[in-house]
């Protein structure tokens, strides 16, 4: 079985390797979006233990690490070797109106699901409006309360 060698392919490889190595995190791949009244984050964590992730928030700022540990058994001849071990950082700042006590988390086929809600106080509401005291509500008579239609 005959292997093909792109030299220049193996350079890149090797070059983004060292840049990787050099700055020490990777970012994970996201979708972030609002469901209702709250937001959920799903971020890409193949080959993760579950136990390596770590959630925090400190302020307004929520960070997800995760670590990544390959195994090798001795005495292998590593062929290719792709998949990196490593450490994972991901940081946003949430802003004003989350719920930051009621943030979970789930860990589920390699994908991260973080569940943010939006605070009580900063979800839409409705404000009716008050007529003058002694007043009566619009459509109502004197002495009868307003119908609602």
């Amino acid at each position: 079985m005959a292997m093909n060698l792109d030299p220049f392919r193996e350079l890149d490889r090797v070059a983004a390797s060292l840049l990787e190595r050099r700055q020490g995190l990777r970012q994970m791949p996201m979708d972030l979006y609002r469901e209702g009244d709250h937001y959920v984050l799903a971020a890409d964590l193949p080959g993760i233990d579950p136990a390596s992730v770590d959630i925090d928030v400190d302020g307004q700022l929520l960070t997800i690490r995760a670590e990544r540990a390959l195994g090798g058994a001795e005495g292998v001849k590593w062929l290719t070797r792709e998949r990196e071990s490593g450490s994972f950082l991901r940081q946003l700042n949430l802003g004003q109106g989350i719920d930051i006590d009621a943030i979970s988390a789930q860990y589920e086929n390699g994908v991260l699901s973080v569940t943010i809600p939006v605070s009580e106080r900063a979800r839409p509401r409705k404000i009716e409006v008050a007529t003058g005291a002694g007043a009566p509500q619009v459509g109502a008579t004197a002495g009868q309360p307003a119908e609602a239609k």
